[in-house]
């Protein structure tokens, strides 16, 4: 059952949540699958992966050695994004008609604080050190950095036309920044936190992963288009592009680097 009528949505509106929840999607189950330490529950069997439940403004758990629902957190109104810090045990969950971040402490599965961020956020990323949080708000053409120490907005840095995927360079120097509607990806100095770079990709760009070599940073470009846009970090412009299924919306590397898988929401399969 739906917590509430929700306002309707747009078709644009419905590609940038469906975008972002496989850009979510990823985050969740690469960062939080792979770090044992997140499986704080002494009654887990396996670590816990947190799944962003949009019509029921709540986060579901599942114990992954069981497959099973351990829990169901409630958090903000319309959750979609989820990332896991890398360095402790809190999750933090984008809440799209909100305007907010929950914090959600994994150990004990409350909320612990609340973050005013900007306009529908959408996807968030961490940097490899876990101090910073970097979140897309995809209603202002904006990236709202939070310093993790203190859950408060510490930058709000200026991107293109509706931002939605988030992804941090392996190094924690660069974030990458697809922006839906400006078939664009900004490139953000994490030194400064200002925008140095603006990358011409396909049409809505939605996924966005950056290998893990952080050689290369992987675009799905949500459109007619049918492809990935492959960037060279090194000197940020498109090195390649992918012919892939139909309207790709999401992208993840394996551990190794040596394979990339792309979900395409067009064709109902991944690549």
């Amino acid at each position: 059952m739906l917590a509430r009528p929700r306002r309707s949505l747009s078709r644009r509106g419905r590609q940038l949540i469906s975008s972002a929840a496989a850009s979510a999607l990823a985050l969740t189950g690469l960062v939080a699958l792979t770090a044992p330490v997140h499986a704080a529950d002494a009654d887990a069997d396996g670590p816990l992966a947190y799944v962003a439940n949009f019509h029921a403004d709540a986060v579901t758990v599942i114990d992954t050695g069981t497959n099973t629902v351990a829990r169901t957190i409630n958090v903000g109104d319309s959750p979609i994004g989820v990332a896991v810090n890398p360095v402790d045990t809190r999750a933090y969950v984008t809440n799209f008609d909100d305007a907010t971040v929950s914090v959600i402490d994994t150990e004990t599965s409350a909320v612990t604080a609340t973050i005013p961020v900007g306009s529908n956020p959408l996807s968030v990323a961490f940097t490899p050190s876990g101090n910073r949080a970097y979140v897309a708000n995809s209603g202002e053409e904006s990236v709202s950095v939070i310093n993790t120490a203190t859950n408060t907005v510490t930058a709000t840095v200026p991107v293109g036309g509706s931002p939605n995927g988030v992804a941090v360079s392996p190094s924690g120097t660069a974030v990458y920044v697809t922006n839906n509607n400006g078939a664009t990806v900004s490139v953000i100095d994490t030194s400064t936190n200002t925008a140095t770079a603006r990358v011409p990709v396909g049409s809505a760009p939605s996924g966005v992963a950056v290998s893990p070599s952080g050689s290369v940073a992987y675009v799905a470009n949500n459109s007619d288009d049918d492809s990935v846009s492959v960037i060279d970090t090194a000197t940020h412009t498109v090195s390649a592009t992918i012919a892939v299924g139909s309207r790709p919306n999401g992208v993840s590397f394996d551990p190794s680097g040596a394979r990339a898988y792309v979900a395409d929401r067009g064709s109902d399969d991944v690549r």
